[in-house]
């Protein structure tokens, strides 16, 4: 029996348009991120995909876009059982939260800021790497809460941000910590895993 775990970044936020690393500041959707998760609920009625259970990041991105896909989807039941966790939240960039991006490679160059943003295992200034979010976060709320229902063949929606999305496929054995600079997670496009007793069969954007 084909089981579905969707992984569901939010739509374009104020700080996405701006440029800015967000992080762990609360900040919300443009009117095109709305228009994003109302397409994402679309797409996913369009696909048939019920769920039994929707998680998503405390940041109100996250969650605004859940709320959006899920009344888009049909599905608005589960609005009220959706479970929020600070374990889902975006990566903390520290003392870069905030700065321009282009701004921030003047100042510290373009090969420190790449480092920053795309290698596994250094942290940026009082903040996090991917491998933090991955080990101290996302991997063991995952193995507690989530894991055990995916085994079940329960159908699961994960709203979150790129890289606690990015630690979902390090942890679901989709990517390696040497190839997830290549994974791109666009804002509000939902990736369907489809799972056959809890092993991943396909993997593909609805778009």
């Amino acid at each position: 029996m084909t089981s579905f775990l969707v992984l569901l970044r939010h739509g374009q936020s104020e700080w996405n348009l701006q440029n800015k690393f967000t992080g762990f500041k609360d900040i919300d959707l443009t009117d095109q991120g709305r228009e994003e998760a109302i397409e994402a609920g679309k797409r996913l009625k369009e696909a048939g995909i019920h769920f039994d259970q929707v998680f998503t990041s405390t940041l109100k991105r996250a969650s605004n876009t859940a709320l959006l896909a899920l009344e888009h989807a049909g599905q608005q039941e589960l609005i009220g059982t959706m479970i929020g966790h600070d374990d889902l939240r975006e990566r903390d960039y520290g003392d870069l939260t905030g700065l321009n991006k282009d701004e921030t490679r003047e100042k510290y160059g373009e090969e420190q800021v790449h480092i920053w943003r795309r290698s596994y295992d250094v942290r940026p200034p009082g903040g996090e790497c991917l491998q933090d979010v991955v080990e101290n976060r996302v991997r063991p709320y995952y193995e507690a809460e989530i894991k055990p229902l995916v085994k079940q063949g329960k159908n699961i929606l994960i709203a979150a941000h790129g890289n606690s999305l990015r630690a979902m496929l390090i942890i679901l054995g989709a990517e390696t910590p040497e190839s997830i600079n290549e994974a791109e997670f666009p804002t509000g496009v939902p990736l369907v895993f489809e799972m056959e007793n809890g092993q991943i069969s396909k993997r593909y954007f609805l778009q």
